[in-house]
């Protein structure tokens, strides 16, 4: 009997061993994270109180709601441009309810909602973040500037959360699909990749303007992968987006052009574009390879979890003789029932209708 007890005993222990073992973090037990940054934080435990704050939160709260338990933990968040509400009331009903912080809160308002823990974009560290922990309330980091650093930041998310299978999944979906695009393409020479312009469409205050971004910004990484060659690689740009002329465009006379426009108007813009003289001069124009990018709730460009969609499809449109079993249509349903756990009813009704840009 002493026996047999004593076996059940180590089973029991074996079993929560293997649980620590596979990255769950026991209830209540110190959470030691180092973010990409290298930013270093102990949580006593997974927060159940989460903030959401800073500039270029939609990257920030779409990587934090690939995990189910965000609707639950997350308490207040900060509403800006790209707006937090044009999305996560389809993964999140309970929005309206939490603690909304007006734009550029600073870090009163944000410790008045008793957060746990804040989670920033990385360059808020200066500005946000060092005032937050002074007042001793914890704070992660999230780059997602590169595939490599979003990687990195799933894993920290799945700490935070308790979660590192999920992590691990959603790393998964996304490493997949980009293996599969690299390896599509991987027999394109040099000479045979299309020279490739993507640019920012703007008008902020009536005055149009045009911009390319770094060349570090997962954008040039997404052209690249896909199998182009971006024109403004050799451009000295830094701290962000940079206006170029019309004439520097017409001097790099590129074969593609993706025409961002984070409003959501991109194919509105383009068909302005395509009727204006000094644009129906250039290349990729006359040939018909002047692109308004894929954009459902957001630009599926910019570093939030949709650059996979991005980059797919951009790499349909770049070697469209190459990538002909990528079916987009079908990766956005992958995309949402996967990252967020939404069925094909929800899809229909609250995701396809938001889909612009030149798309099947």
């Amino acid at each position: 009997m002493k026996k047999t007890l004593i076996i059940s005993i180590l089973i029991v222990l074996l079993a929560a061993g293997c649980s620590t073992l596979a990255g769950q973090s026991p209830e209540g037990q110190p959470i030691e994270i180092t973010d990409s940054t290298g930013h270093e934080v102990t949580l006593d435990g997974v927060p159940e109180r989460i903030a959401i704050a800073g500039k270029a939160t939609i990257m920030v709260q779409d990587a934090i709601y690939l995990y189910q338990d965000a609707a639950q933990k997350v308490v207040a968040l900060e509403n800006r441009n790209q707006s937090a509400f044009s999305f996560l009331p389809v993964v999140d009903p309970g929005i309206n309810e939490k603690e909304i912080f007006a734009k550029n809160a600073g870090p009163e308002q944000i410790a008045a909602t008793q957060p746990e823990l804040v989670i920033l974009k990385s360059f808020m560290a200066d500005q946000l973040g060092e005032p937050l922990e002074q007042l001793g309330i914890p704070v992660v980091y999230l780059d997602l500037e590169t595939p490599e650093a979003f990687y990195q930041d799933i894993s920290v998310l799945g700490q935070v959360f308790g979660k590192p299978d999920r992590a691990d999944e959603i790393i998964g979906f996304y490493q997949e699909r980009v293996s599969r695009v690299e390896e599509l393409v991987s027999d394109v020479g040099q000479d045979q990749k299309p020279r490739v312009l993507i640019i920012q469409y703007s008008d902020s205050g009536g005055e149009v303007a045009f911009k390319v971004p770094p060349v570090s910004w997962l954008q040039t990484s997404m052209v690249e992968i896909s199998g182009g060659s971006p024109v403004w690689k050799d451009l000295e740009i830094s701290g962000g987006w940079i206006v170029v002329s019309l004439e520097q465009i017409a001097a790099w006379d590129p074969d593609q052009i993706y025409l961002i426009d984070y409003a959501g108007n991109a194919s509105a813009i383009k068909t302005d574009l395509m009727d204006n003289l000094i644009w129906d001069n250039l290349r990729s124009v006359q040939d018909g390879q002047l692109y308004a990018f894929g954009y459902d709730f957001y630009s599926w460009d910019q570093p939030d979890t949709r650059w996979i969609l991005g980059l797919q499809w951009m790499a349909t449109k770049i070697h469209p003789d190459l990538t002909g079993e990528i079916d987009i249509m079908e990766e956005v349903i992958a995309f949402y029932t996967t990252l967020y756990n939404l069925d094909t009813e929800v899809i229909d009704l609250e995701i396809l209708p938001n889909l612009t840009g030149d798309l099947p």
